[in-house]
């Protein structure tokens, strides 16, 4: 009776973690890209290592509370006090396991990094660009070689490599695609890359992985792979103003993006809402000689101040 006690004593808490385990979404274990294959690679080598030393941590912590429980009688030996079998197993095997993680973790790193363009042997697709600019609390991308621009539902061509320039304009944040790969911080000023591929046609989901107030929840976009054929088709239909959803099939109207009319809408706070899909078209000659992205990440660079100008015409003068 007492044994059965304690049986249910365990057995319930890990039905329980199991059902609440079963409400998550394993995307990391279900890549869909180079990138996300590599770091999928790395952590399921990274768990069975680390298996080894926690399942028998596991299995002690509950066996011997089990054994010498009261009323037991087990064995009692009060003048043991060392054991080289043991000490060896204890600090060996750890030593030889971090030395085994160390080594893959960093070749995974170097091998995925962020900055790193897809290698030519994974694709001979020419590679593509999309710039990202986080806002509050939105996802804007913009494809300068298409001339477009969108919110919150990016497509690209599936097994193209495709290389995010991202910034934000407004707080730090992290732009991420777990499906497909690393994430990467999207900071004011500054611009950081990361090189994604997608494998086939579908739709991932993207967020913001990272805290950035209220409001943040809401900050999540669509992530389209899709064929050559079906993403040149879907430019065309942005360029001329007919373009669909391409998740919900809905019709998207699409605008010109303006500088005035990109100031509009980065003021614009929807702090209870997901900011609807939109379609823009671009003006190149409306920005400045780079473009809207480039416009952004020099609007952070900060002007000479007047009295360092002055003092500096003061010093030529004197000269």
């Amino acid at each position: 009776m007492r044994n059965r006690r304690y049986l249910r004593l365990f057995t319930i808490p890990l039905l329980l973690s199991l059902v609440l385990l079963g409400g998550c979404d394993a995307a990391l274990l279900n890549p869909k890209g180079y990138i996300g294959h590599e770091i999928k690679t790395l952590i399921v080598i990274s768990v069975c290592l680390m298996l080894i030393v926690v399942i028998p941590a596991i299995f002690m912590s509950l066996y011997f509370p089990f054994k010498y429980r009261e009323g037991n009688n087990a064995k009692y030996s009060p003048n043991w006090d060392f054991s080289m079998k043991i000490e060896t197993m204890v600090w060996g095997v750890p030593i030889i396991i971090i030395l085994i993680l160390g080594s893959l973790t960093y070749y995974y790193t170097h091998k995925v990094e962020p900055s790193n363009p897809i290698p030519a042997h994974v694709s001979s697709e020419k590679p593509m660009t999309i710039q990202v600019v986080a806002l509050k609390w939105k996802w804007l991308f913009i494809y300068p070689e298409q001339g477009i621009a969108t919110v919150n539902q990016v497509v690209f061509p599936e097994k193209t490599p495709v290389k995010f320039a991202i910034t934000s304009d407004t707080t730090i944040t992290s732009f991420f695609i777990p499906q497909l790969g690393s994430q990467i911080y999207a900071m004011a000023g500054m611009e950081t890359k990361l090189h994604l591929m997608a494998d086939e046609p579908g739709v991932f989901q993207g967020t913001a992985a990272n805290f950035i107030g209220y409001g943040y929840s809401y900050m999540l976009f669509k992530a389209v792979s899709k064929t050559r054929a079906d993403f040149d088709a879907w430019v065309a239909d942005v360029k001329s103003g007919q373009a669909k959803d391409q998740v919900t099939g809905d019709s998207v109207n699409v605008s010109s993006l303006t500088p005035a009319a990109y100031q509009e809408f980065r003021l614009k706070e929807n702090m209870a809402s997901f900011e609807p899909v939109a379609f823009y078209n671009l003006t190149p000659s409306q920005y400045g000689k780079d473009g809207l992205f480039e416009d952004i990440l020099e609007s952070y660079i900060p002007e000479p101040k007047p009295q360092a100008a002055s003092h500096q015409s003061a010093s030529v003068g004197g000269h």
